[in-house]
């Protein structure tokens, strides 16, 4: 059986340290913003506050997470804890849409009974939630872009910081023009937004854990690739897969078109891990040899 490990750098530290920055950073803010909201009495501001907690959770489950990433594998753990992060990333995606629903049942209801709000707080509790989230984002920002789950915990980052943008917005509307309705129409818009991002995030983690193959692998295009390679007669019985973001295994069966040595094979194998790697970013390459074994052949094999 031919195998390829990945060489991929390890960035726990880093991310841990942002992580439990923004999660105290968001304690404060949740803290502040269920103070103001009750005593202001802005729906918006609440409904910001209760985001603001969902985040405290999704973080403390990112940094517990990242961390246990980390740990290495065992014998009853031969993968480690490298999927924890996309189960992180799942809970994540599904706590901002459940939180959104209800946050669009609760906006509705305040539109059509509208109640008077003190905006100054309004005001300057989402500007604390602007500059903190902000601050959030940008330590998020350049994980986010390589990892599934700090993806997760920016997204909940950002979108707190636009909804105390909005917050802002309406709060000052209600200052200077007494349009109190506007904190409803806001905190809906908002309701709108976390579904939309946390859709797409629960898509993609779903696809991760269910073994999906990746959208940008081609497996007809894979499979063609490596018939190319000399003494190749099919490649079949065929797994592509995230095991976490930073490696993406295939494993097959590669029937030969003659009973070639072992050292013959090596060479062959590095060829076709070469292919793979530069064409497909496929890290991790299992593959069994064959030769006149009666199995089946099909590309993909329902065991």
């Amino acid at each position: 059986m031919g195998h390829m490990h990945p060489h991929t750098h390890s960035h726990t530290p880093l991310k841990g340290r942002n992580l439990f920055i923004s999660i105290v950073l968001n304690i404060i803010i949740t803290v502040s913003q269920v103070v103001g909201g009750i005593i202001s009495g802005s729906l918006a501001l609440l409904s910001d506050a209760l985001h603001n907690f969902t985040d405290v959770v999704s973080l403390v489950i990112s940094y517990v997470a990242n961390r246990l990433t980390g740990k290495k594998a065992s014998t009853n753990r031969t993968f480690g804890y490298k999927r924890a992060e996309i189960i992180a990333a799942f809970v994540n995606s599904v706590t901002l849409i459940v939180i959104a629903i209800l946050l669009i049942i609760e906006a509705v209801k305040r539109f059509f009974h509208p109640q008077t709000i003190q905006s100054d707080l309004v005001i300057w509790l989402s500007i604390l939630g602007i500059v903190a989230n902000g601050f959030s984002v940008l330590l998020l920002k350049k994980d986010a872009k390589r990892n599934i789950n700090m993806k997760s915990a920016y997204l909940h980052l950002l979108t707190d910081m636009l909804a105390s943008i909005a917050v802002l917005i309406g709060g000052l509307l209600m200052k200077f023009y007494k349009i109190y309705w506007i904190d409803s129409v806001l905190t809906f818009s908002i309701a709108v937004y976390l579904i939309f991002v946390g859709f797409d995030l629960l898509l993609t983690s779903t696809k991760m854990l269910m073994l999906f193959t990746p959208d940008h692998i081609d497996i007809k295009d894979l499979i063609r690739e490596v018939h190319k390679v000399p003494n190749v007669n099919k490649l079949h019985h065929i797994h592509v897969w995230w095991l976490n973001d930073d490696e993406l295994h295939l494993e097959a069966h590669l029937d030969f078109k003659e009973d070639v040595t072992l050292t013959r094979f090596n060479e062959i194998l590095e060829e076709i891990e070469t292919i793979l790697k530069a064409k497909f970013g496929i890290n991790h390459v299992n593959i069994q040899p064959e030769y006149n074994k009666e199995d089946p052949k099909d590309f993909i094999v329902q065991d």
